[in-house]
């Protein structure tokens, strides 16, 4: 099984595996989401913690994304198997609400899809909501390609893919 790197870098970002430091952000996150349960910041630190011993053995996860020159954690990125499969992750992502629209959520989303290219990884899926046009946008400019369209919980889902580029999937055996 491919197996991603702990950190990653861009010209803006910093990327590493989330663990319980993150809690309090994360919560900050989820909380914009009123249909989300709310955690104390110890249940949010121990199920990220969990999370991380997750990504430790599956050899991928979610990374915190901070700013590169204040460390400030501005949301995640990464893969999961939510809906998808650890041979064939599905790319997520989501940033607190004050730093959408400046580009880095496609900035996170293309170092995670390099990665995971690099890694041996085949395939990649994204699962978004139909009325999330600025995601559909990322997932475009990063060369996901529709696939179907399914129903859970009374939304309606597109699945997305992206195969990796020639030369960029290693053969693995």
């Amino acid at each position: 099984m491919p197996t991603m790197p702990a950190e990653l870098a861009t010209e803006r970002l910093r990327l590493r595996l989330r663990d319980g430091r993150d809690a309090e952000w994360n919560l900050a996150l989820i909380a914009e989401d009123p249909s989300q349960e709310t955690r104390t910041v110890e249940e949010e630190r121990d199920r990220l913690d969990a999370q991380r011993s997750a990504a430790d053995e599956a050899g991928f996860g979610l990374y915190a994304v901070e700013l590169a020159d204040t460390g400030e954690a501005i949301g995640y990125c990464g893969l999961v198997t939510k809906r998808a499969s650890a041979a064939q992750p599905e790319l997520a992502y989501e940033l607190l609400r004050r730093h959408v629209g400046s580009g880095y959520a496609t900035e996170a989303a293309a170092a995670v899809a390099d990665a995971a290219f690099d890694a041996g990884f085949p395939v990649l899926w994204a699962v978004v909501g139909s009325w999330n046009a600025p995601s559909f946008r990322i997932l475009d400019k990063l060369g996901f390609r529709p696939s179907r369209v399914t129903g859970e919980g009374g939304k309606v889902l597109v699945w997305l893919y992206r195969k990796a580029p020639r030369g960029r999937h290693r053969a693995r055996g």
